[in-house]
């Protein structure tokens, strides 16, 4: 997914590539630990995601560009 912006946070990312439909949803899909970014788990809602990061949720992999 192509960002405009120095970066995006992780919450915001899932609903934009539609892997969450609310933010209440991508919180619970982060709180229970099913979403890796750059092959870790992680469970900051907030966390920045840069050009370069890759997440992987749902069996899915998605790129920020």
């Amino acid at each position: 997914m192509k960002i405009d912006t120095p970066y995006i946070k992780l919450d915001s990312f899932l609903k934009a590539v539609n892997a969450a439909s609310s933010g209440g949803e991508a919180k619970f899909i982060i709180m229970e630990g099913k979403v890796l970014v750059n092959g870790e788990t992680e469970l900051r809602r907030g966390r920045k995601l840069y050009p370069g990061d890759r997440i992987k949720v749902g069996g899915k992999e998605y790129m920020v560009e």
